[in-house]
């Protein structure tokens, strides 16, 4: 069990522009039109598909299945006692090509009942390029309000009503579940969140989305029901670095972590996905085997990291964000 560099993982066809950012990042040939996310280490399909979305490891396995089959090894033993063969996370490399529709995501409770399924979607971004984000309500709203908005389709009175966030590159921002949001045109981020692919899309007008039902086929009333209606301070979502490097504010712990490191620096054992946004260094280790490991890293790549390589050591002059799922 070693770590694992992964390749682009981009599903064709989405519904909004981008692709171009990430393959620079990346330093790819241009990708095809309309894949600006890239999903990194993911047992996630994209809703309705059996397969689109999930890794495919070197030796041709998906990741999926490597991790049923072992569990321990990739997640840990504790992880496991708590949640089982679920690795509770799902990253993404996103390139707005064009700004986001005005969407949410529901709960775990909401998802559970309306829509059988495992999680729901809390998400947060660390931003690669600066750009604006729009992140929750910048005044109460009634249902009925929002409703007759989203019926005429009054796009910039949807958008209006968000909070615009000038982020740098380097800041991070967390996106509670039902909270409304979208991102501007530009932004290049790594996003961490539950793993699932549930989307209300509020917004319709301007974006590829023939065929595609925005209130995940419960209709608006029920769909409307899980958004949270109140006024959101946009600074208590923002995230300045907490110990040991953490991106995040700290509503973010219950459902992940981003930790930027830089080395020389010692990374804890345990499963996570490693986005290196700069520089140039190595990360080595022992695994659980005694075989010793190390791995050359440059800004671009994105890394697969099973609990059972154990502690790796990072050296040079590089900065890795490290995303894990949360702390059993």
């Amino acid at each position: 069990m070693r770590p694992v560099l992964l390749p682009a993982n981009q599903p064709l066809a989405r519904f909004y522009a981008g692709g171009e950012q990430i393959a620079a990042f990346r330093g790819d040939p241009p990708p095809p039109p309309n894949t600006p996310e890239d999903w990194v280490g993911s047992t996630t399909t994209v809703r309705g598909d059996a397969s689109t979305g999930l890794t495919t490891l070197p030796d041709g396995r998906l990741l999926r299945e490597a991790v049923a089959d072992d569990p321990e090894a990739w997640l840990g033993a504790a992880h496991v006692s708590r949640w089982g063969a679920d690795p509770k996370l799902l990253v993404k490399l996103l390139d707005a090509g064009q700004r986001l529709p005005v969407h949410a995501h529901p709960d775990g409770e909401f998802a559970r009942v309306h829509l059988a399924a495992a999680h729901g979607k809390a998400e947060a971004w660390y931003l690669l390029e600066p750009g604006t984000v729009y992140v929750g309500l910048s005044r109460d709203i009634s249902a009925d309000e929002l409703a007759a908005v989203v019926a005429q389709q009054r796009t910039a009175d949807l958008l209006a009503l968000l909070n615009p966030i000038e982020l740098s590159a380097g800041q991070s921002v967390y996106v509670a579940p039902g909270t409304l949001h979208a991102i501007g045109q530009g932004v290049l981020l790594v996003e961490v969140q539950e793993p699932e692919d549930l989307s209300i899309l509020l917004e319709q007008d301007g974006f590829d989305l023939v065929g595609v039902d925005g209130t995940l086929g419960l209709g608006w009333q029920t769909a409307l029901s899980a958004l949270d209606l109140e006024a959101v301070d946009p600074a208590s979502l923002v995230g300045p670095s907490r110990d040991g490097g953490e991106c995040l504010v700290e509503a973010a712990d219950e459902y992940f972590h981003q930790q930027l490191v830089s080395g020389p620096a010692q990374l804890d054992a345990g499963f996570a996905v490693l986005v290196v946004t700069g520089g140039e260094g190595e990360l080595s280790g022992v695994g659980a085997d005694g075989e010793p490991w190390q791995q050359p890293l440059h800004a671009g790549q994105t890394l697969l990291v099973p609990a059972a390589a154990g502690k790796s050591q990072l050296t040079g002059e590089v900065h890795v964000l490290a995303c894990r799922p949360p702390r059993p």
